[in-house]
């Protein structure tokens, strides 16, 4: 047997909020999306362009409430081309919610604050 990854997913409380974050932060788009009739859910899956990898955006009718992401020791990885640039742009946007000098890296925090790292090429 071999698997591989699809996607990765996130519960949303604010879909055309994230979808916007999601786009101007780190450049995804939208490249499946799944709306039965009933209106009871939303799925979204969001694409970087180079991988067959997405990332699921989940938004659910009746959820109000923020969701529950305990300590937050989870995230999502991405390497950029342009580590300098990518840090310039998330500082302006807000969202660097942690960074680590020493090891190159930093986190940016999405709406619902989910935590995605920002790996320089060289680090991946």
């Amino acid at each position: 047997m071999k698997f591989k990854f699809t996607h990765n997913n996130f519960n949303v409380l604010d879909l055309e909020k994230s979808l916007a974050f999601y786009k101007e932060a780190l450049g995804f788009q939208e490249v499946r999306r799944i709306a039965p009739e009933s209106g009871e859910f939303i799925l979204v899956y969001l694409g970087d362009g180079a991988t067959s990898h997405t990332l699921e955006l989940t938004w659910l009718r009746d959820r109000s409430e923020p969701y529950n992401l305990g300590e937050n020791e989870f995230h999502l990885a991405l390497e950029v081309d342009d580590y300098e640039s990518a840090h310039a742009h998330h500082q302006k946007m807000g969202c660097i919610c942690y960074e680590n000098e020493a090891m190159g890296i930093y986190f940016i925090n999405d709406p619902d604050n989910y935590w995605l790292e920002i790996l320089p090429s060289s680090m991946a």
